[in-house]
Formats: structure tokens, C-alpha cells, sequence
């Protein structure tokens, strides 16, 4: 079956034989997550902020919001991550957690009222750096699938030589470093206090890398062992540019509602450099020691480490937001928003992507999201909470590998300052195949994610 991997990449690879490492496919569906960072406010209401307003991270869902503002300022935010992954294979189970400290978001909102009488009586505009996906994440998985799939020593001499048919075990090592971070610049208006309009721009910059390693313990049967070690890497980086536009009606004093919609995000110009290139007839660094001979076979031997450089373009999914609003007087609110991803809109180009292309409009569905917030006031202290729910684009996922999570948080409001934390925790299953052309299992991946966050917030 199908499924979704690690960080919500669908892993059905285009690469050759003896590639484990992630395909075209893959990557554009890796570079079209997005983790929801923002600020402590945002995250520990999940992100429902879509008819609310009146937050700096607001300008990424919906730039109207940007007018709810009643005076300038500032906002920045640290978060610290933790990933614990646990892989299943072959019935033989691996945990390994990493922690990760980022700025997440950095940014600020003017607010100018309308030097002339006119029916819009306030603009505002915003400035935000965020973290729009960050990818550091490693986990290692070993078993044994009992095929091998490294059989022969390269520099064998023997008559006939040696058949190492008997798989003993496969053990597999996977780093993600790299980011999507964003710029946003986005005009907020409001007309007769009813009606906000806004217009952001997205700056978009990816840096990626992956680097794995596959090795694979096998025997003939007759005490002659290989031991094979297949290495991989790839690193993408590129810029790109994205636009949203928004609404928020203000109904009554008690509820409003928006809409919004965000353009695919056009990465005119993504570079690959990658060493899956034939290498003595190996797609990658490999190294294959036996133990009935003193020779060690290195296809690097002699400084020889073939790469290629290769440059294509990527469209992301576009996204469109609705969102409602209560607001309870000064005690507290409750807000809610649904987005409709676009992930039959994914594609490549500049090369032939027909293939993959092809795969994003049979295998993929466009996706429902749903982001519940609330918050309640007790004099200056505020506490919030959340839910979230991320369909997978996977047609043929299975529940668990759809995203849920919860967030939870407080905030105290000084005056001229607050101060923010959160909480908010997601989690989700999925398959990593790093053999996918043989007959061998997924490894079962099972990832959960816990992130804290700390905003400072000044009034300007």
C-alpha cells in the first residue's frame, strides 16, 4: 500500500536500483509541508487565526487580519523542538529522538490611521521572517528481510565466485538537515470598521540536504561473509515567491468570518547536487569488505566521488482558508478554520516530469485541514488551547498517517509588553521503503513531534 514517510513525504522513488534516498516525487512533496511556526499565541490555538486577526504570523493565513491591529509592534519568537521517530522493521524496533533550537519567527505591524476622513479609516502593514518547514530530522532502522540484494564482490577471482545469497541483516542511517524559510510582506486595510482586505508577498528560500547510508550483512552459507556500505546524499536549494490575498467581515460585535487564498509557491529555479550517479555501476559511494579476502572494493578509490548538478523548476500546492470567529466580549473567543490544500496542483518542470506529473494527479488527493483555537482572559493573564487535523495527500493513507495535534499555552500582558509560551505537540505514522526495487518491506516509522515556544511582544 501506499503511504505517507517521515515528515509527510510519499515515498513511491524514481531512482534506480540500489537508490534509497528520496526521488523527485518525494521532494516535491516534502517541500510542500509547512509546520505551522508562528508565534506562542498562534501555535497554541493551532494556528486558527484566519477571521481573528491581530497577530503578526496571521499575515501567512489571511493579510487582512493585519487591520485588526490598534497600534504598532513587534514580535519574535523562539522555539525548541523535540522529534522522537520510532522504525519497525522486520520486527525488530529502533527509537532515536533529537532536539533542535530554531528562531522561528521574527516581525512587526505599523498601524496608521487615515490622515483624511474616508470610510477607510486605517492601514497597516507587516514584516515577518518565520520558519516556514524545518527538516532537521535522522532516524536509523535494521532488521533483516532476508534477501540480499549485495550478492557479489566486485573484485572476486574465485571459479565460479561466490554467491553471498544469505541475508544476516540490513541496517539503514537517514539525516535531514535544511529549512523553508519565508519573508512576508503584506497591506492590510479596513472599510467602515466592518470590513478587512489584505494583500501579502511571500519570499520563499530552501535549503535541503539528505545524506543515508544503507548496509547490508550477508553470507554464502559456507562462513564467507560481505559486509556492503552504500552511501547517498543530495542537496537542493533554490528561492521562490508566492502570493495571499483575504477578507474578514466583521458580522456583529460577537462573530466574523474570512476567506482567504494563497498561490502555489513558484520555485523558478531549484539546484540539485546529488552523488546518485553511476559509479562503477553503483548509484552512489560504496564500500563492500569480505572476509575470505584482504582486499577492500571502494568505487571512491583514487579521489574519484562522481556528482551532478541539475536544475528544475517545482510548483507547490495553492490553499485556500475559511474561517470563523466568536468573540465573547473581553473573557475569551473561539475560532476555527478549514483549508483545502491543492496537491493535485504539484509540478515539476524543465526537464521530462511526465512521469512524475502523472503521479501527483492519480495518486494524490487535494486534502482537508481544520484548525481549532480558543482563548479566555483573566485580567492581563490569557490562556489558550487547540486542536489540529491534517489530511494525508496519500489517496490510499491509512488514518493514522493523517496529522493530529494539540497546543496549549498562556500569556501575560505587562502593558506595554507580553510575554507568550506554548505548547503543542503532533503526531503521525508512516512507512520509509529504502528498497523500492526489490521486494522488501517498508520499515514502520511512527513520529512524534513536541515543540515549545516563547514570544516576546512589544508595543511600538
Amino acid at each position: 500500500m501506499k503511504k505517507i514517510l517521515t515528515l509527510a513525504v510519499l515515498f513511491a522513488v524514481t531512482l534506480t536500483s540500489y537508490s534509497q534516498s528520496l526521488g523527485y516525487q518525494d521532494l516535491a512533496l516534502l517541500f510542500s509541508q509547512d509546520d505551522g511556526n508562528g508565534t506562542a499565541r498562534f501555535t497554541s490555538m493551532s494556528g486558527a487565526f484566519g477571521a481573528l486577526g491581530g497577530d503578526i504570523s496571521v499575515m501567512n493565513i489571511n493579510p487582512a487580519g493585519l487591520a485588526v491591529y490598534n497600534n504598532s509592534s513587534f514580535a519574535g519568537s523562539l522555539n525548541s523542538r523535540n522529534t522522537a521517530i520510532k522504525s519497525n522493521y522486520y520486527g525488530t524496533s529502533r527509537n532515536n529522538e533529537d532536539s533542535f533550537f530554531n528562531l522561528s519567527q521574527a516581525g512587526a505591524v505599523l498601524v496608521f490611521d487615515s490622515a483624511y476622513k474616508s470610510d477607510w479609516n486605517k492601514f497597516a502593514i507587516g514584516f515577518n521572517y518565520k520558519i516556514n518547514k524545518d527538516f532537521a530530522s535522522s532516524f536509523d532502522a535494521r532488521g533483516n528481510s532476508g534477501i540480499a540484494t549485495f550478492r557479489d564482490f566486485p573484485l572476486d577471482n574465485n571459479t565460479p565466485t561466490i554467491d553471498y545469497n544469505i541475508a544476516d541483516e540490513q541496517r539503514y542511517f537517514n539525516n535531514y538537515t535544511g529549512e523553508i524559510s519565508e519573508m512576508n510582506i503584506a497591506f492590510s486595510s479596513v472599510h467602515k470598521n466592518k470590513l478587512y482586505l489584505g494583500l501579502g508577498l511571500n519570499f520563499s528560500d530552501l535549503s535541503f540536504s539528505q545524506r543515508s547510508t544503507l548496509v547490508e550483512l550477508n553470507s554464502d552459507g559456507n562462513g564467507n561473509t560481505l559486509d556492503a556500505s552504500l552511501y547517498q546524499e543530495n542537496f537542493t536549494s533554490g528561492a521562490g515567491f508566492s502570493l495571499n490575498a483575504g477578507f474578514i467581515y466583521k458580522a456583529n460585535q460577537n462573530f466574523r468570518f474570512g476567506l482567504s487564498y494563497q498561490t502555489p509557491t513558484w520555485f523558478t529555479e531549484l539546484l540539485e547536487e546529488s552523488n546518485i550517479v553511476n559509479n562503477d555501476g553503483f548509484k552512489g559511494d560504496t564500500e563492500i569488505v569480505v572476509s575470505n579476502n584482504n582486499t577492500i572494493y571502494d568505487n571512491t578509490t583514487g579521489g574519484n566521488f562522481p556528482s551532478q548538478r541539475f536544475v528544475y523548476r517545482f510548483k507547490t500546492p495553492s490553499k485556500l482558508t475559511a474561517s470563523a470567529a466568536f468573540i465573547f466580549g473581553k473573557n475569551g473567543l473561539l475560532s476555527i478554520d478549514y483549508i483545502n490544500k491543492n496537491y493535485k496542483g504539484i509540478k515539476l518542470s524543465n526537464a521530462d516530469f511526465s512521469i512524475e506529473n502523472q503521479f501527483f494527479q492519480d495518486e494524490l488527493r487535494n486534502t482537508h485541514a481544520v484548525n481549532i483555537g480558543s482563548e479566555w482572559r483573566i485580567d492581563r493573564f490569557s490562556i489558550r488551547g487547540g486542536y489540529k487535523y491534517e489530511q494525508s495527500p496519500d489517496k490510499l493513507a491509512l488514518d493514522s498517517d493523517n496529522l493530529e495535534g494539540y497546543s496549549l499555552g498562556g500569556g501575560y500582558d505587562f502593558g506595554n509588553f507580553k510575554l507568550d509560551f506554548a505548547y503543542s505537540n503532533n503526531n503521525r505514522t508512516a512507512p520509509y521503503n529504502f528498497y523500492p526495487n526489490f521486494n522488501v518491506n517498508s520499515a514502520n516509522l511512527k513520529i512524534d513531534n513536541s515543540v515549545f515556544t516563547a514570544t516576546v511582544t512589544i508595543n511600538l
